[in-house]
């Protein structure tokens, strides 16, 4: 019992000397790859890279203590990051203080939902995400991903577009306009040397050796070249306006925000808030939500209640209606504030060195013909934070990741608010689907590799518990990793304390090793992110399914289509695939394979049509495939009744029924008057094959005695052997297709046989 609870007790049964090195230098190669992994997919989540540190911190100890797989590797993923952003971008602007709340809000919403699914043991819940779905939603989302990153990678700012190839497609835009070359040079040099590096030596961490180089290259040339300029020094008309009016919107959406902030206890207050009603029931208590539904009954009389009218029930909805208003006055302002930084970080600009030896900046196409410059292009830096025209940042040189706060994250309880928290359930529940088939694909992997069990609601209750911890340490949502948890099997883990030994290794960098970091090019964050996602499309995997199923395979495009074209919202993409899946396999049990059989060359009996076979003229073998329920059973009777009306000299009827694994009371209703209608036009029915669970349904009803136990055989030869000579007395059916085969085309391959016998 003891072991049930903590499981990871189990990864010292046995345990020596050797495993513990094994788990030592694998949690180190772990860290190596999952320190720069975790800052790029913070980022992609719309965080600040260091809180991708920080969710690299205790979820995955936790994940490994309380999970079943001795080797999966918990932390920041591209897809739950990606996902994350898509959740809360409509909600906040990314990177702001509210911004972050919700994705810590998130996280334990993932977590509860994980953790509750996992003790109700529901690990079967991650069956509704088939096999085509998931993998056409990753084949998409790995595009997706790598195509959200193009911006940084070639140096270009542009804002997010409500569309994904919206945005893609400003980029391209942008890049043909300007580009900053040494960005793109660190980006594909790294990319190029991280693919080499594995090619060599998957063993290598490839990932901290490009970070390394180039960040060192970052530190010698210079790269993120910025300068404080006053905007007295700029030679640009509009642009006093242009930040006159950002600074003014982003101080009216932090107002609307606050506001909004501040009516939500005043709503809760006040449906709280209990009042006396003054008639009928006196010393009765009711709220105001009471108040507006007049109609409520009294306690036991019958009567109806009357309300005291002092109070007026206007007052809640008064506050929702301006809680809707302001809600739609911060959607405005975030958008406009969208368009102002846009329309600021189009500004190309160049220095130019006056003759008294000041330097003005002036428009890139504005430029004096007989000016002294270096066509050198700067660019305004605008974040979420308010412009000071003394000090504006312009930017020269390629985007770094910049100043990263050492220490660690502070324990604090996550912000809680109720009607945030109903918005992100749904989102929250469908990361915590993908992301645990995420974490369980690889675990399955790696336990048949390994000879290991996995627990799927085990694994749950670890996903849970991590991301529950994750965010009282400022932590966001958080996955099994495939790449990581790759490089730890093949580094030679033997239990979970690897990922230990790698959360130590980040409490290290955490701790002393931060300022290293100042220097690293955001386009090689590009650039990992890219290298980990390239490893999540498979175009053989969708072959092979198109082979096993034309259906699955169309659901495979379909669901890789969608996402495509509704990201960056991928959880839409994941929806419609389940809803086909699920239509799919309703049509499936709606219309279930009913087949006529005659005898094969085997010895058994097989569709007739599909095997090119004859049928007997006077008995019909029907077989049906499938559970028999409400929602096939006229589907049955039709096609019975169908094949009836073709078969003129037809006697009797066998149903096989060994493909029968369900009946309900609808089917067996539904059967009983199908035997009825056929005896009352004369045929003869009977069955073979009847499954136990369904013969005890047929003998709590009257239908087995309605049948006959003896119409009833075990198999379809016994049966065939005891009615075939009296439906076929005084038959002029020379052979039977169902005592010898006999093929649709007999005579034709007879005068075939003869030819190529003479």
């Amino acid at each position: 019992m003891i072991k049930r609870l903590l499981p990871f007790l189990r990864w010292f049964d046995d345990y020596s000397l050797e495993d513990l090195r094994a788990d030592f230098i694998s949690g180190i190669t772990v860290a190596l790859v999952l320190i720069p992994q975790s800052m790029a997919y913070a980022q992609l989540a719309g965080l600040p890279p260091y809180y991708g540190l920080y969710a690299s911190f205790l979820p995955p100890v936790v994940a490994a203590l309380f999970g079943s797989s001795r080797q999966l590797s918990t932390g920041p993923v591209a897809v739950v990051s990606m996902m994350t952003a898509a959740a809360l971008e409509p909600l906040a602007v990314s990177g702001t203080q509210g911004y972050i709340q919700f994705a810590i809000l998130l996280a334990l919403l993932v977590g509860l939902v994980q953790l509750c699914l996992g003790l109700l043991n529901l690990g079967v819940v991650v069956n509704l995400l088939s096999h085509p779905v998931l993998l056409g939603f990753t084949n998409a989302a790995a595009i997706v991903i790598a195509t959200s990153q193009l911006g940084k990678f070639l140096g270009v700012p542009v804002e997010k577009a409500p569309h994904h190839f919206e945005t893609v497609w400003r980029v391209i835009q942008q890049a043909l306009d300007y580009v900053y070359w040494p960005t793109i040079a660190l980006g594909a040099g790294a990319l190029a040397g991280m693919i080499f590096l594995k090619w060599l030596n998957p063993r290598l961490p490839y990932v901290l050796i490009a970070v390394a180089i180039t960040t060192f290259i970052s530190y010698l040339c210079g790269y993120g070249h910025n300068k404080y300029v006053s905007i007295n020094q700029i030679e640009c008309k509009e642009l006093p306006r242009l930040i006159d009016e950002f600074n003014r919107q982003l101080a009216t959406l932090e107002a609307f925000n606050r506001t909004r902030t501040l009516l939500k206890p005043e709503i809760q207050k006040l449906k709280n808030q209990k009042r006396p009603c003054s008639r009928c029931h006196p010393g009765r208590l009711l709220t105001p939500d009471a108040l507006l539904n007049p109609k409520n009954q009294g306690e036991g009389s019958g009567a109806q209640v009357t309300f005291n009218t002092q109070i007026d029930p206007k007052e809640v909805l008064a506050l929702h209606l301006m809680a809707g208003v302001i809600d739609e006055f911060i959607a405005d302002a975030k958008q406009k504030l969208v368009n102002l930084r846009a329309r600021l970080m189009e500004y190309e600009f160049v220095e130019v060195r006056e003759q008294d030896g000041s330097v003005r900046y002036y428009e890139r196409y504005h430029v004096p013909y007989d000016a002294d410059t270096d066509w050198h292009v700067w660019r305004i830096v605008a974040g979420n934070k308010k412009l000071d025209e003394s000090r504006l940042v312009l930017s020269g040189g390629g985007s770094i990741l910049g100043h990263v706060p050492r220490g660690l994250p502070s324990f604090s309880m996550p912000y809680w608010d109720a009607d945030m928290a109903k918005r992100l359930l749904f989102p929250a529940f469908i990361i915590s689907l993908v992301g645990f088939m995420e974490a369980i694909s690889i675990a399955k992997i790696m336990a048949a590799k390994s000879g290991q069990r996995i627990n799927p609601s085990q694994e749950l209750i670890g996903q849970g518990l991590a991301n529950i911890t994750g965010s009282f340490f400022q932590g966001y949502a958080v996955s099994g990793s495939f790449s990581r948890s790759a490089v730890n099997f093949q580094s030679g883990a033997r239990t979970g304390l690897s990922s230990v030994f790698a959360s130590l290794v980040v409490v290290l960098v955490m701790l002393f090793l931060t300022p290293l970091l100042y220097y690293l090019p955001q386009s090689v964050l590009a650039a990992v992110i890219m290298m980990a996602v390239l490893g999540l499309i498979n175009v053989q995997g969708v072959k092979h399914i198109f082979k096993v199923s034309v259906s699955d395979g169309i659901i495979c495009c379909i669901t890789f289509m969608t996402t495509l074209a509704f990201a960056p919202h991928l959880d839409k993409g994941v929806m419609i695939g389940v809803i086909l899946s699920l239509g799919i396999f309703f049509y499936r049990l709606m219309r279930p394979s009913i087949a006529i059989l005659s005898l094969w060359h085997d010895g058994h009996f097989r569709n007739a049509d599909k095997f090119g076979l004859e049928r007997c003229r006077h008995l019909a073998i029907i077989r049906f495939d499938g559970p028999f329920f409400f929602a096939n059973i006229g589907y049955l009777e039709d096609e019975v009744l169908r094949i009836v009306r073709q078969m003129k000299e037809l006697k009797a009827i066998i149903f096989k029924c060994n493909g029968i694994n369900i009946i309900d009371a609808s089917g067996e209703e539904a059967l009983g008057l199908l035997v009825d209608r056929l005896r009352s036009a004369g045929y003869k029915v009977y069955f073979s094959g009847i499954k136990e669970q369904v013969l005890e349904v047929l003998e709590r009803s009257s239908l087995y005695s309605k049948i006959g136990p003896a119409n009833i055989f075990p198999t379809i030869s016994k049966a065939i052997e005891a009615i075939w000579p009296e439906i076929h007395e005084g038959s002029n059916e020379k052979v039977c297709p169902l005592k010898q085969v006999v093929h649709k085309d007999a005579p034709q391959r007879q005068r075939q046989t003869k030819m190529e016998r003479d």
